[in-house]
């Protein structure tokens, strides 16, 4: 069915093409150049319909125009000129016969480049004539033409302009006479055989004086002006305009303003040479006048990387021009390189923007806040219907001169930045300043003492800032271009109209009786620009209306209308006020506006020289576009063709370009307000781009910035991304410190971290560079993608070169680092961080369960936790043990990384690391919980079945030792006797146990026993950790299956009416009242959920049960030990305990156990450093499974000695301390040994006790008893190997077992 137009339209009108991405670059780079509308779009034809006799001045004005242009390109030839001869192949000796050839190519090709420096020289030629015949035409004393005219002159300045910039590039190009050499060589050796060369010599021989001789075409215009000496009026005019210009700030833009800068000294060598009357300047002008512009002014900006200097100017040309060498006040005007030391920081004071920064921040902060309020009122006015238009006008006119400010704002920092390069390029960095070595500063090229080395880092902040400033504000005004379109239009009538229909009207009545001729140029200004249409007064425009009102009639008022002066208007008003205040006078005395002479009231005069001015701007607001691209140009700061040339390589190194430097700059000091701006350098290189393309036309200098382009924005990217992954490393290490060791810190601030908005950047989809639009947000997502990855990758490298004690330090290292990638992906999209850590572990396929980490901590466990370390049972720790049985196994040294790598920042790593300590000396409940926390549920379990497997081979290690010792047993034990005593007892004991004092295998046998008794302990503390989190997690689904305490202590379910748990009886009800909605627009993906629940509820209620990690493991090693049951624990044959003749295990650990405890005693860094308490871990578990702890507990040889040592103590009372002194055996006496032998017997009763609650063998009636008093019968299962048949398969153990 179709949409109906209207509601597709009014669908359309609801969407917003507006996203998140802050505007934190400047304007678009445009595609197409348009002209400019302060030159009259049809070439000023509309002039001759005002009847005003301006066809020679219009058409001059568009000759010179035609000339500007085409000076321009020449202009643009010039700078851009590379030197050909650097890249013509020398020929070896073995090919000199080819020399000929060589010659003809390489004449070929500089005959294409001389073509266009001949091109040069004759365009010269022309203008230079052109202008001189134009100069004359107006300074003819009877002046039969009128003009010139304001934008006549302004013609004439720039072509002259134009001319200067030529010949200072000629000057400059040092590559121009090389070629032309080598050009004119070759043409020697080519035109051997040609005929009649008569005449291309003398074209060489012209170019060769052309382009040798300094200030040529200066010399050449100087010659066609005084062809006739009557250019002197008009070379004056052209100096007390551009004078008058300058001290008032009458220039708009600032090119303007540097072309008056640049022109006037030539002006005032041309004007000082005259052969009849230079000195007559000087009665017009006076010299401080010129003295004090050309002394605020040493250095003026001509080309990107050249500058001019007026006092260097008017000392060069001095000599060629001899008149001009007598004015001394001006010739002594220093240099750059010749002022002062105290001149030069009062000129650093004025051209250097870190002087003026504080100034630039306030004119930006208040331009921005005025703008935004105008703004709001423009809004407001145009939602508002019938509006007072006085409100309107006052709007609007408010509006306008907010723009005009903005302008001339942005004018005024450009124009600074340009100053600033200038001084730069004026005064180079100096070794004498520099911390450098000499020997390393004299390697530096002129371009990095220009610029790499002469911007201090204060500088590179202001000049970003600056940047920054004029970027934003031109943004700011393009972005409401078309909002402030009629409000600028309908100002600008206002103004024209107000001036000419009202303010002329008042001048009228005072000189229409008196003065015809000034009565005639107003009435010719009033009826070229009045708008009578717009005119809701009644008076008329006539004479006699105007002596009819008097003086106190009312201004005339306007209706607004958007239709602003065409340039042509513009043009003859100015010139009407023009001829209105000089009479056509050129020698009138003083200025434009002087007064003198003049017949026009003071008053009225300067209300015409502030109309006259307000006409000039006029031009540029109008044209909105080109006149913001132009104020927001910054291109030059890339371009250094000059430098290129003098420094003799191809291209400078990103280090050395000024915008890499200011990107650079602030991504490596990190300034919070700076860190939005690190996209605006890249804006200079838009602008660059834009430049090389459309003015200076050159595709090979686009390529240049487009591969440094490429080389910088990847730079960006890479530099970026590091920093963003730091300062949210460090934000996230400094959210999981630990608030009490924040607190008691001395220094808790440096633990804070300062606000850096990277989330700005961190939304930029659409970064513009060179007319393409690049997705910053995903280059960085992939780098992070990277940079995760690298980040486990070394964290896991890092835990492998240490031992099993630093997976704490990896847990926090890894928690981090997950907080991180949570923060980042507020902002990016980037990939899950557990498949990342998957990835990184090599477990992501469904049949792994063994990944590189698990495999790594399992490793660390067989081959060091286990043989190395000794348990103390009291704090449940591990600790390595002094002396080591097994050494570990070779590792690399401990990668260092980037602070990145870790936490972020140094101090944040320092503070990590101290927590770190804490736990690398030991290993306890938290290892245990960082490696469950790492593993996870799906490692866990192979790791727990790889230590089983261990222990199972450790088990069966045991057999042949086992066995060993029982071949050599004595063919009789007995119990110990009483009446001997303690001595007697420990004399018998002795006698017994010399089988297991000298047996080789003692010492394997109790290690073995160790790591069995390690595994064993490890497998209770898993146990403990395992029981903690399925507590947190039994807590939390409870609520939702609806599980609560039962009134005897039980867990029951409390189960909805409908028989559901809570979870189920939830989303039933929400799906049964949505999907009865009408508005519900898919009910089946509420079905879904409500299935998705049951199946939720089904699989946390089976999960609620789970086992006991140490109960599998003693079941296991039950069932390891079923193959040596018959071995260890033989049956009597009589049916009673054989007491004497046993071999079972119970006996030969009770020796081993004794004989351990009396070296340990002797030595007490000999054994027990070494064994620790896994020992009776590992030797009572095995006799508890095989069924022999009654058996032990009667017949081991601590026990009986402790029996012999009660009743010893009992029956003769004090008589042992007699009996103590004559033991000569033990030295200390035997109550040390009494004492070792109760510590024993506590451990293993402890051991027993700890077996007996969570594996108990004989039948109880019942293990727990209710409030009521009824019984709960345990349930016991069988302990079958085809209890593990469900359990992961069996693990790969390392030969290293035995």
């Amino acid at each position: 069915m179709a949409v109906p137009v209207e509601e597709a339209i009014s669908a359309l009108s609801t969407f917003s093409l507006e996203d998140d991405q802050p505007d934190v670059q400047g304007l678009a780079v445009q595609l197409s150049a348009e002209r400019y509308a302060t030159s009259s779009p049809i070439e000023y034809a509309d002039v001759a319909a005002y009847r005003l006799s301006l066809v020679e001045d219009t058409k001059a004005i568009n000759q010179l125009n035609s000339l500007i242009q085409e000076g321009k390109e020449m202009s643009s030839v010039l700078y851009t000129y590379r030197s050909c001869v650097k890249a013509l192949p020398q020929l070896p000796d073995s090919m000199k016969q080819s020399q000929a050839e060589l010659y003809s190519e390489t004449y070929q090709v500089l005959d294409l480049e001389m073509s266009r420096l001949r091109e040069i020289q004759r365009w010269q030629a022309l203008a230079a004539s052109k202008l001189a015949v134009d100069m004359q035409r107006f300074s003819r004393p009877e002046r039969r033409i009128n003009g010139p005219t304001i934008t006549h002159l302004w013609s004439m300045l720039k072509l002259l302009d134009v001319l200067l910039n030529l010949d200072h590039l000629k000057n400059a190009k040092a590559s121009i006479p090389n070629d032309f050499s080598w050009y004119k060589r070759t043409f020697t050796q080519v035109s051997v055989q040609w005929q009649d060369t008569d005449s291309m010599r003398e074209e060489l021989d012209d170019l060769q004086i052309f382009l040798s001789t300094r200030w040529a075409i200066l010399l050449n215009l100087h010659v066609e002006m005084f062809r006739v000496n009557n250019v002197e009026d008009i070379l004056q005019v052209l100096i007390v305009y551009c004078v008058e210009s300058l001290e008032s700030d009458f220039a708009l833009l600032f090119p303007e303003h540097y072309c008056l800068l640049r022109v006037l000294p030539v002006l005032v060598v041309l004007a000082s040479s005259s052969e009849k009357d230079g000195d007559s300047l000087y009665k017009r002008v006076k010299i401080n006048r010129l003295i004090n512009i050309f002394k605020n002014d040493p250095v003026i900006p001509a080309f990107p990387d050249l500058h001019l200097s007026p006092a260097a100017m008017l000392k060069e040309l001095s000599g060629y021009f001899q008149k001009f060498s007598s004015q001394s006040r001006l010739l002594s005007l220093p240099a750059p390189h010749e002022i002062g030391p105290r001149e030069t920081q009062d000129y650093q004071r004025r051209y250097l923007i870190i002087n003026h920064i504080g100034t630039i921040r306030l004119e930006h902060d208040d331009h921005a806040i005025r703008f935004a309020s105008a703004m709001n009122q423009v809004i407001l006015m145009k939602s508002t219907d019938g509006a007072d238009s006085e409100w309107c006008k006052e709007v609007k006119g408010n509006l306008y001169d907010i723009i005009v400010e903005g302008f001339q704002l942005l004018s005024r920092w450009t124009g600074r930045i340009w100053e600033q390069c200038a001084w730069k390029f004026s005064h180079p960095y100096r070794n004498a300043d520099s911390q450098e070595p000499r020997e390393i500063s004299a390697a530096f090229s002129d371009y990095e003492k220009v610029v790499r080395w002469n911007y201090m880092v204060e500088e590179r902040k202001a000049l970003v800032e600056v940047v920054s400033y004029i970027k934003s504000i031109g943004s700011m005004l393009h972005q409401y271009d078309t909002v402030v379109a009629d409000a600028l239009w309908e100002t600008i009538h206002a103004e024209v109209q107000d001036f000419v229909q009202n303010k002329l009207a008042a001048m009228l009545r005072t000189t229409s009786r008196k003065k015809k001729d000034l009565s005639r140029i107003l009435s010719d200004m009033r009826t070229l620009s009045a708008d009578w249409m717009a005119n809701t007064g009644k008076s008329d425009s006539g004479p006699q209306s105007l002596q009819q009102g008097g003086e106190g009639s009312n201004g005339n008022t306007f209706h607004p209308r958007a239709v602003a002066p065409t340039t042509a208007q513009v043009h003859c008003l100015q010139f009407l006020i023009y001829e209105l205040v000089s009479g056509g006078n050129l020698r009138k005395s003083g200025g434009v506006f002087g007064n003198s002479g003049s017949e026009v009231m003071p008053n009225d005069l300067k209300q015409l020289e502030t109309f006259f001015y307000k006409l000039s701007f006029f031009l540029h607001i109008l044209d909105y576009t080109v006149t913001l691209e132009t104020l927001t140009d910054l291109g030059f700061l890339w371009f250094r063709e000059f430098y290129l040339e003098s420094s003799r390589v191809i291209q400078f190194p990103i280090e050395c370009s000024l915008p890499w430097m200011l990107a650079d700059y602030v991504i490596e000091t990190e300034d919070g307000g700076l860190i939005e701006s690190v996209l605006i350098p890249f804006d200079i290189y838009n602008d660059a781009a834009q430049h090389a393309l459309v003015v200076l036309r050159q595709r090979f200098l686009y390529d240049e910035i487009e591969a440094e382009v490429d080389l910088c924005f990847d730079q960006l990217v890479f530099k970026l991304s590091e920093s963003i992954f730091a300062y949210y490393k460090s934000h996230a290490a400094s959210k999981l410190l630990d608030p009490a060791f924040v607190f008691a810190s001395d220094n808790a601030d440096k633990y804070s971290l300062p606000s850096l908005r990277y989330d700005a950047l961190l939304k930029m989809k659409r970064v513009k560079l060179l007319g393409r639009s690049v997705d910053l947000r995903s280059l960085i997502a992939q780098r992070m993608n990277k940079a995760f990855r690298k980040n486990i990758a070394f964290l896991f490298d890092r835990f492998d070169s240490q031992d099993i004690c630093a997976v704490v330090e990896l847990q926090q290292l890894l928690d981090v680092l997950r907080l991180t990638h949570r923060l980042l992906s507020e902002y990016l999209t980037i990939d899950p961080f557990t498949p990342i850590l998957m990835e990184m572990q090599e477990n992501v396929s469904l049949a792994s369960f063994s990944g590189r980490l698990a495999s790594q901590v399992f490793t660390e466990m067989q081959n060091d936790l286990l043989p190395n370390f000794i348990l103390c049972n009291t704090t449940q720790r591990f600790v390595r043990s002094p002396k080591m049985l097994h050494q570990p196994i070779q590792k690399s040294s401990v990668p260092q990384g980037k602070p990145s790598f870790y936490c972020g920042s140094q101090e944040l790593n320092v503070a990590y690391h101290s927590f770190a300590q804490l736990y690398s000396k030991f290993f306890g409940l938290p290892h245990i919980f960082a490696i469950l926390k790492l593993l996870g549920s799906r490692s866990i379990p192979w790791l727990i079945r790889a230590l089983l497997d261990l222990l199972t081979v450790k088990v069966n290690s045991l057999e042949s030792k086992i066995m060993v010792l029982q071949e050599s047993f004595p063919k009789s034990i007995g119990l110990v006797p009483f009446d001997g005593g303690v001595a007697g007892s420990l004399r018998v004991i002795h006698e017994q146990l010399h089988w297991a004092s000298t047996s080789e295998f003692k010492v394997e046998i109790l290690h073995c026993l160790k790591e069995i008794g390690s595994i064993l302990f490890c497998m209770g503390l898993f146990d403990i950790v395992l029981r903690e989190v399925e507590t947190t997690q039994f807590l939390q689904i409870a609520p939702w299956l609806g599980l609560v305490p039962g009134n005897e202590g039980q867990v029951q379910q409390d189960l909805k009416e409908n028989g559901n748990s809570p979870i189920i009886s939830l989303f039933k009800s929400a799906t049964t009242v949505i999907a009865t909605l009408p508005s519900c627009p898919s009910p089946s993906s509420f079905l879904t959920m409500s299935k998705q629940a049951e199946a939720a509820d089904v699989f946390y209620k089976n999960n609620l049960h789970s086992g006991s990690v140490l109960e599998y493991s003693l079941a296991y090693t039950s069932a390891a030990l079923d193959r040596l049951r018959s071995k260890w624990s033989s049956n009597p044959k009589t049916g009673f305990i054989d007491i004497t003749t046993s071999k079972d295990f119970y006996r030969i650990y009770g020796g081993l156990q004794f004989v351990c405890m009396e070296e340990s005693l002797q030595d007490a860094s000999r054994k027990h450093e070494c064994l620790g308490d896994s020992v009776a871990w590992g030797g009572c578990s095995i006799i508890y499974l095989l069924g022999q702890q009654l058996h032990f507990e009667l017949f081991d040889f601590s026990y009986q000695l402790l029996n012999v040592a009660e009743v010893e103590n009992t029956s003769s009372g004090q008589s042992m301390s007699s009996d103590r002194t004559k033991n000569t055996h033990y030295p200390q006496g035997w109550e040390n040994l009494i004492e070792g032998a109760k510590k024993v017997r506590r451990l293993n009763n402890h051991v027993f006790s700890m077996l007996k609650a969570r594996c108990p063998f004989e039948d109880k009636t019942a293990c727990a008893i209710k409030p009521s008093g009824a019984p709960l019968p345990r349930v016991k299962y069988e302990n079958t190997v085809s209890a593990f048949e469900t359990l992961p398969q069996k693990a790969k153990i390392s030969s290293s077992f035995g």
